[in-house]
């Protein structure tokens, strides 16, 4: 635990071991291993709501949720790869497509490691509040939050490739556009991760291949109009 947490602060301050070019390979891994432990954490909490209003199948729940957020940040890191390996090519960045790699995982670990430090909060409103869909966009807010820090911390370390050239700023606009429009849809497609109360638990739901976007918008706007 004291190691992981110590790879959470390096990703955090940017340490050497995640910036130096020789050192791409090994520090995928520990980077991709706090990606996973981190998420899983906040997947667990996010999935608590059930156990903390009262309601059956929470463990289960839990256990489905600690799986689909890593499942979530990975699957759309991985989906949107390709194109961004594509754009890398046309645009002449292919030599620096490995230390872009690295710098969007790095982004992508402490995307998890900010949704893990914001746990509590989520806890705190789940005892404040048993109503499920503020619990949706009290959830939809944190990874928005822990999204907006990711940016942050994406351009920290792109700051040595767009230092060597202009270019990579065309890339980091292409990999938002791409990521937003994979994740969106992608956690549509996993929920729920929360778990609507007074129904049976389930992986995913009959009708998970609706529109993501105009769903997400009609709950938007029922919370809104209450």
């Amino acid at each position: 635990m004291s190691s992981l947490l110590a790879s959470a602060d390096d990703v955090l301050r940017r340490a050497a071991w995640t910036t130096r070019s020789a050192e791409v390979r090994s520090s995928l891994v520990r980077l991709a291993a706090c990606l996973m432990a981190f998420a899983l954490w906040y997947g667990a909490v996010m999935g608590a709501f059930r156990g903390l209003t009262g309601q059956d199948q929470w463990l289960r729940q839990m256990i489905y949720s600690a799986m689909k957020v890593p499942l979530l940040l990975t699957a759309s890191f991985a989906l949107g790869l390709p194109s961004f390996f594509v754009l890398s090519t046309l645009f002449g960045l292919r030599r620096d497509f490995a230390e872009s790699v690295r710098a969007l995982v790095a982004a992508q670990a402490g995307l998890a490691i900010v949704l893990a430090a914001l746990s509590p909060l989520t806890l705190l409103w789940y005892a404040s509040s048993v109503d499920y869909q503020q619990a949706l966009l009290f959830n939809g807010a944190m990874f928005a939050t822990a999204s907006v820090a990711a940016q942050y911390l994406l351009r920290a370390y792109y700051r040595p490739l767009l230092q060597r050239d202009p270019r990579h700023r065309r890339m980091l606009a292409c990999w938002a556009l791409i990521y937003i429009l994979v994740a969106i849809q992608l956690a549509w497609l996993l929920r729920p991760f929360i778990g609507s109360p007074n129904a049976d638990v389930q992986f995913l739901r009959p009708e998970a291949w609706d529109n993501a976007y105009v769903k997400v918008g009609q709950l938007i706007w029922r919370a809104v109009g209450r």
